[in-house]
């Protein structure tokens, strides 16, 4: 089979190599044409595909930035963003703008999956209407579905052949065809009724995230008016063996889906004059949250004698979880532009960031930040790092991950 892949990102990536293993001559398609470049060569840009994982794989991953190329697929599989706009309002240009390009070289009987998160009706009413521009019909000419992607970047114990795959086509035949495709490379494929209970199953997944989230990001801020301990408080909840799950406070969320699906779907349901204001709440919650973080780094400051203005403040972790170099919306780099308008004198760690050109920062070496700092922050829970040494070593440290809670010490404030 050959298959493309429309989008060479931290989805469309490991989803081109998930296939290629297979066997499958598979079109890799990006107008990023470092991206492409880097791919001919062997080159991975992305950490969870090594330079190591695609030499055995090279020759039947074929990128382009051609549409014409995509002509001769049997399969093509879309994941472009869809990020918000600046009013935190659904940008669908990269997901259209593909949709129109597909339009003008789309084959009879090929078939077409959406993996971009997306809100209810997308598949059927924005991307179905540009794909029959072509003349052709779907469900008859060619199929459409949607099976929401599960990348977790970083992550190695859940793997795109061992994630349970969703999908959900316009017709039962497009369902099939989809079906089939993904049994390719996933051991389990499940099959919904249609292409918007496949949509609304993702942002329910990570709405279901985003509102236990705010849940203890609000109980972190009272413990802290209450003098209680949030991360005991936690720890004992979580010895309940039913009706609790674990969730942890922290500087705010980040990632390509947390931060954005709740307001996917607040969108959708403002379409239908329902306002979901339970939804709504928690991504407030969870945006406010690097502010609340940069008030505590003031207060500990203002504690030690020392105003925010001038102090040299290190941020341990600039990406937006452990284990990774992705930084789309970190709120790390929130608090950075934040502490850089109360004119703190910012530095950061980190060993998968080594440079935030737009802040104009690199990552100093751990122990000598930590000499000259006169707070460290801890803001990802990077497992290299030694977090007894960054309590014995900075003067001041506050922990907004928890990763110090065995610890006990003068200099030292957790969330």
């Amino acid at each position: 089979m050959k298959i493309a892949i429309v989008g060479l990102g931290y989805v469309g990536l490991p989803l081109a190599v998930a296939f290629a293993e297979e066997g499958h001559d598979v079109v890799c398609f990006d107008l990023d044409t470092r991206k492409t470049t880097a791919l001919a060569e062997g080159r991975s840009y992305i950490e969870d595909i090594s330079d190591e994982t695609l030499a055995p794989i090279r020759e039947r991953l074929h990128p382009t930035s051609r549409h014409a190329d995509l002509a001769t697929c049997d399969a093509i599989v879309i994941c472009v963003p869809t990020p918000l706009t600046r009013s935190r309002e659904p940008d669908l240009t990269y997901l259209l703008d593909a949709a129109t390009a597909l339009s003008q070289v789309l084959q009879q009987g090929q078939l077409i999956v959406l993996e971009s998160t997306t809100y209810p009706g997308t598949t059927r009413e924005q991307v179905a209407p540009i794909l029959e521009e072509s003349g052709m019909k779907v469900g008859r000419d060619f199929h459409l579905a949607f099976s929401p992607e599960r990348i977790d970047p970083g992550r190695t114990d859940y793997t795109v052949r061992t994630t349970p795959k969703l999908v959900g086509g316009l017709t039962d035949a497009c369902t099939e065809k989809a079906r089939a495709l993904y049994a390719e490379i996933c051991e389990t494929v499940v099959v919904l009724s249609s292409p918007e209970a496949a949509e609304l199953s993702k942002l329910l997944e990570n709405i279901f995230r985003s509102v236990n989230i705010a849940l203890v990001n609000e109980l972190a801020q009272l413990c802290d008016r209450l003098h209680i301990d949030v991360w005991e408080v936690i720890d004992a909840a979580s010895t309940k063996p039913f009706g609790f799950m674990r969730f942890e406070p922290g500087p705010g969320m980040g990632g390509h889906c947390l931060p954005v699906d709740p307001f996917y779907l607040a969108y959708k349901a403002r379409e239908h004059d329902f306002y979901p204001e339970f939804i709504e709440l928690a991504g407030k919650v969870n945006q406010a949250q690097p502010a609340y973080c940069v008030e505590r780094i003031e207060r500990a400051l203002n504690l030690s004698g020392k105003p925010v203005k001038g102090s040299k403040v290190m941020l341990i972790g600039a990406a937006y979880k452990a284990g990774s170099g992705d930084i789309r919306e970190s709120p790390a780099l929130k608090m950075m532009r934040l502490l850089k308008v109360l004119e703190a004198d910012l530095s950061y760690h980190d060993p998968y960031v080594p440079e935030l050109s737009k802040l104009g920062l690199s990552s100093v070496d751990l122990e000598a930040g930590m000499a000259e700092a006169d707070i460290v922050a801890v803001v990802t829970a990077h497992k290299e790092i030694d977090y007894e040494l960054v309590v014995e070593k900075a003067p001041l440290v506050i922990d907004f991950r928890g990763v110090t809670r065995k610890l006990s010490a003068d200099n030292l404030v957790r969330l």
